[in-house]
């Protein structure tokens, strides 16, 4: 989750940055391939409700925050329970 919301942040900041200072054919570029990452991160974060790894408040703060950023929140926060389970 965490490399998915990593690469969408890398794509997130030039597509911003591009769609501010009106460079179309950067926009088309990188906001298709942005979308795909928010798809990515959505169907991991559904992913991990469904194994049971989190609840579904990890695949709402990722709606809500529009990706990248409350994916990362989530896997931040997430992160020293995963690696002891017990």
């Amino acid at each position: 989750m965490a490399i998915v919301a990593i690469v969408d942040t890398a794509l997130l900041v030039p597509l911003v940055i591009a769609s501010l200072s009106d460079a179309e054919g950067l926009v088309a570029i990188l906001g298709p391939l942005h979308g795909i990452g928010f798809l990515a991160e959505l169907y991991l974060a559904f992913r991990g409700v469904t194994d049971r790894f989190w609840g579904w408040w990890f695949p709402a703060i990722v709606i809500v925050t529009l990706g990248p950023l409350g994916a990362l929140i989530g896997h931040r926060r997430l992160s020293p329970q995963l690696a002891d389970p017990a």
